[in-house]
Order: structure tokens, then sequence, then C-alpha cells
């Protein structure tokens, strides 16, 4: 038995209760993608994070065996942006919403009998709230939930290559690798015109400080005016559709090779609650 389709809401509840009968849905990986709607600039498009994990998921999908039982579950586009609350068009859920609303979510992927979820990430900013989630689910429904951000994937070194060892630090917000993302997944939401390289405070604290600034002992609570008052950091002219292309290829496999490590991941990876004493 398979499922008749890759995305949770093209099934019918028939899918589903078959899938627990056959035994598919203990041996599925469930994904909830989720993203944010959020000022990048500009030069570029709110939706950027939301399209970028798309692209990696689209890049992914024909790389998965056909055996692999993985479901994606509908998109959560917005999510914790309270640091571009001064920008405006930027749409953020409080992080107790969002909190609420992932965990919920997970309840449903536990009740439909699937034993294993991804947490699949495109924004910074919701790093924090996905370890609350994750460790949630796991005490509340005895879940096996790994969280994961696609610019977390491990590129191949002559994809990572095209991008100074300073961009990867420090670009981190529609910089030279997330515009030349856009301009390959969708360019005509992209304004090079406007596209500069915009240098971080991140990066003046790490030539001073020798703790503040390593980027690994100290971490600052920030608003991304506190970066750079454009709302975006890195070298975004700098960018290319073709290195956008490679960054989006070299991380949907990436994802496919990680779905497949999840699903060969026994559910004893999760111990029994001790006993008494």
């Amino acid at each position: 038995m398979s499922y008749p389709s890759r995305f949770w809401a093209d099934l019918s509840t028939r899918d589903f209760a078959e899938a627990r009968t056959w035994g598919l849905a203990a041996q599925t990986v469930a994904v909830l993608p989720v993203a944010a709607v959020e000022q990048h600039g500009p030069h570029l498009p709110l939706s950027v994070d939301a399209a970028l994990l798309d692209g990696v998921i689209q890049a992914a999908l024909p790389l998965l065996p056909a055996e692999l039982p993985v479901l994606f579950l509908p998109p959560q586009q917005l999510g914790l942006s309270t640091e571009h609350r001064s920008y405006p068009g930027t749409l953020t859920l409080s992080p107790s919403t969002l909190i609420a609303l992932w965990t919920e979510l997970g309840e449903c992927v536990a009740r439909a009998g699937i034993k294993k979820l991804l947490l699949l990430n495109g924004h910074g900013g919701n790093v924090s709230p996905m370890d609350i989630v994750a460790r949630e689910l796991r005490q509340r429904c005895g879940l096996l939930v790994y969280s994961s951000s696609w610019f977390g994937l491990p590129l191949p070194d002559a994809v990572s290559g095209l991008f100074s060892a300073q961009e990867h630090r420090f670009g981190i917000h529609g910089g030279e690798i997330e515009t030349s993302m856009m301009l390959h997944l969708a360019p005509e939401t992209v304004h090079m015109e406007h596209a500069r390289h915009w240098r971080s405070t991140s990066q003046d604290r790490a030539e001073r400080h020798a703790i503040l600034g390593n980027g690994k002992s100290a971490k600052m609570g920030w608003a991304m005016e506190d970066y750079h008052s454009a709302g975006a950091v890195g070298n975004a002219a700098a960018a290319s559709a073709d290195k956008g292309q490679a960054v989006v290829q070299a991380a949907g496999a990436a994802l496919a090779q990680l779905l497949a490590e999840l699903h060969a991941l026994p559910l004893s990876t999760l111990a029994p609650r001790p006993g008494p004493p």
C-alpha cells in the first residue's frame, strides 16, 4: 500500500484509515513546513522564506523513492517575525500562539497514527519555538520529532564555495544567498536595482570582541534594524540565478536524504518512560 499523494490535504479520511489499518501510518514521516511573511529589505518580497522553503521541497520531491512514505502537511506561512516588526508589511504571530498552533497540528498528526514528524523550517526566527514544540510533542504524544532548517542542511563544497565564508556567516537576511535563490525561483519578484552590499553590525562586533563576536558564546536579543537599517544584510548585489539554482538543488537533495534517514530511524530511538525507583 502507498499514499495516492505526497500532500496531506490531497488525501481522504479513508486513505488515513486504511494507512493505519495496514501499518503504513506507523512507517510514515510527516513534514510540517514552517516559514514566515516578513520584510527582506528593499529588493525582495515578503514571501521570501515561504518561497525558498517551497523551492527546496519541490527540488526534493523527484528524489524521494516511490516506496518512501512521506506526507507534507499544509505549509504554515506565518511564523515568529517579531524582530522585523519595525518594517511595514511584516506579519507575525506571538511566541505563545505559534507554539500552541504547531503543537496542536502535531497532536493531529499523532491521532492519525503517524509516529514521526519533521518540522521543516525556512526562517531563522522559528528555530527557538521549534525546539520547544518538538519536546512538547515528544512528551505529550510520544512522537519522534526532529526539526531542521533548509539553510542548516549540508551543501557540497562546490555549492557552498560559491559564496564567501563572510557571506555565509553575516549575510543572513536578504543577502547574496537568499537573493540568488529568489532570482532562480521567482525572478519577477526581485528588484536588483535596489540590491546593495549591506554590512552587518555583527561583523563589526566580530572584529572587535573575542567573545561577544565569535558567534557562539553569547547571543544578543536583536531586532533587524540593529544589524542594518535597510532591513537586509549581505552582498545582495552579487547574487545570480545560477548560484541560486545550485543552492536549491543541493538543499533539495539533502532534504531527500534527511527524509530517508528519518524513515530508517527506529521508533525505539525514544526510550520508554522509566518506572518508579
